[in-house]
């Protein structure tokens, strides 16, 4: 009897499973993680199938006994994106996937885009300017400087998409996912834009667009053999990761807020109505008839892990004690986010992070605070931007693995001024994948929610930030050109580096 749900997601650090009822009962989970690969300043890349298919393999052994395989009901996968992963007509890839908005290499793609189409035209369109998270360009990028590579492919996949072909053999991508391939993708028709699509597609066929709770085809032999699922189970089209997860907190209605906390930082906003802000991105949501306003940071917890990898490996849960020890505003320490360059509501690749303030008084919990702290600053400039477009969250929603430190909340509700509701399960997306996947196959109601909230995070003193907030987007604004010098001269040496080396 089919009974239980699997959800499959996979991240930028880690991938996660999780096996559940369909009432939202957790009956397995397990976590796999793994590492980005950095070739080049500006290049963020994955192995996919060293990553994306191993780990899926993996996850499938860790959470599936004889027992609960034999009563899978339906699987759905959710991954990073919008990313970039070209494969020749048997699906084998033919380099390292391109990710998502963390990788800048096609700046200039970007440019020669918005000269030939028009930046308002592409905004009319698809709902969002280009910047380092379209798609578009990287193909273009692919076609311009890989053309050899570019010749054997036959198609291009996302996380979520490549796994649903390798387990069923079918070539989809979900409408979210789609929404977020400008220039390429006709919010207001929902469908390609085909004049545009196809001419970036460069001859490559365009995945057929489903709905991400939608049972897109089932799994084959093959599929079985590369994952461990039983043959004929069900596999719903999935979606980005962000968006499932919003999904599994019950973030599905106008007024709805996510903010999810990671090595990157990801908000989602539901909307009454398609809107559309040059600093920010208007996509499709999860389910049909429903739009979003997205923004994200480039870095937040990846600063901080940083920060604990240079002061030799002190866990997390001391410089959040040390953080939290230290008074706000770090003793005059201000820090600016941007050690990848910077998303949303910047869409600068060549931002730059800066400490300022430092003297030798300062120690690595002031380093930390300020860094926390800078974090805050960004979601309040997202907040900001979003509030301009008209969005106005009357219920915000705190996920991801940084979620689970108390203190992090506290420092964004009150810089931002935010109620932030803390859900009882933060499992995150492979939850929202498990509940997918039921509503795609008929066990679990459409309309059902899994989400309960069991603490509410409030405001507690915004006044020591407000000044701070002012001089923290004076900071970025009076050393944008440095941080561009220094980010040139950053791309000059690795260029050097790889003509010596070759």
């Amino acid at each position: 009897m089919a009974e239980l749900l699997l959800g499959i997601d996979i991240g930028t650090a880690s991938s996660k499973a999780v096996l559940a009822r369909p009432d939202g009962t957790v009956v397995a989970t397990a976590q796999r993680p793994h590492a980005v690969s950095m070739p080049r300043p500006g290049w963020v890349e994955h192995d996919a199938e060293a990553i994306w298919l191993r780990d899926v393999r993996a996850l499938c052994d860790a959470v599936l006994t004889p027992r609960t395989r034999s009563q899978l009901g339906g699987v759905c996968v959710s991954g990073i994106g919008p990313c970039l992963l070209p494969c020749d007509a048997a699906d084998r890839p033919l380099r390292p996937a391109i990710l998502y908005g963390v990788d800048t290499r096609a700046q200039s793609e970007i440019e020669e885009l918005d000269r030939r189409y028009g930046k308002e035209e592409i905004l009319r369109r698809g709902g969002s300017t280009l910047s380092s998270q379209a798609i578009g360009p990287k193909l273009l990028w692919l076609q311009r400087h890989e053309p050899e590579l570019w010749d054997r492919t036959a198609r291009w996949y996302m996380a979520s998409s490549f796994i649903v072909a390798r387990l069923t053999g079918e070539y989809v991508l979900d409408h979210h996912s789609a929404s977020q391939c400008d220039p390429m993708y006709d919010l207001e028709a929902s469908d390609w834009s085909v004049d545009w699509a196809e001419e970036l597609a460069g001859g490559v066929p365009l995945p057929r667009l489903v709905w991400p709770a939608e049972v897109v085809g089932r799994v084959t032999v093959s599929g079985a053999e590369a994952s461990g699922l039983p043959v004929g189970l069900p596999v719903a089209a999935g979606t980005v990761d962000a968006w499932a997860e919003a999904f599994s907190v019950g973030v599905r209605r106008p007024g709805d807020m996510m903010l999810m906390y990671g090595s990157t930082l990801f908000i989602v906003a539901i909307c009454g109505e398609p809107r559309a802000h040059p600093k920010l991105w208007a996509t499709n949501g999860v389910e049909p008839n429903t739009r979003c306003l997205a923004a994200g940071m480039a870095t937040s917890g990846a600063v901080i892990e940083w920060l604990r990898e240079l002061v030799g490996g002190a866990s997390i849960e001391t410089l959040v004690a040390e953080a939290a020890e230290t008074p706000p505003g770090a003793d005059g320490l201000l820090a600016l986010p941007y050690f990848a360059g910077e998303r949303s509501p910047l869409f600068d690749p060549d931002a730059r992070g800066i400490i300022a303030g430092l003297t030798l008084s300062h120690n690595r919990g002031h380093i930390a605070r300020a860094i926390y702290e800078a974090t805050a600053f960004g979601v309040r400039h997202n907040l900001e931007a979003m509030n301009t477009a008209g969005i106005s969250p009357r219920r915000v929603v705190a996920v991801g693995g940084g979620a689970k430190a108390g203190f992090w909340l506290q420092v964004v509700s009150d810089v931002a001024g935010i109620d932030q509701l803390l859900p009882e399960q933060t499992i995150g997306a492979s939850y929202g994948d498990a509940l997918m996947a039921g509503i795609a196959t008929g066990l679990v109601a459409p309309d059902v929610d899994w989400a309960t909230a069991r603490e509410r995070i409030e405001p507690q003193q915004r006044e020591p930030y407000e000044s701070l907030y002012g001089l923290y987007r004076q900071l970025y604004e009076e050393t944008m050109e440095v941080s561009h010098e220094l980010a040139a001269m950053q791309r000059g040496g690795a260029q050097k580096a790889e003509r010596m080396c070759s």
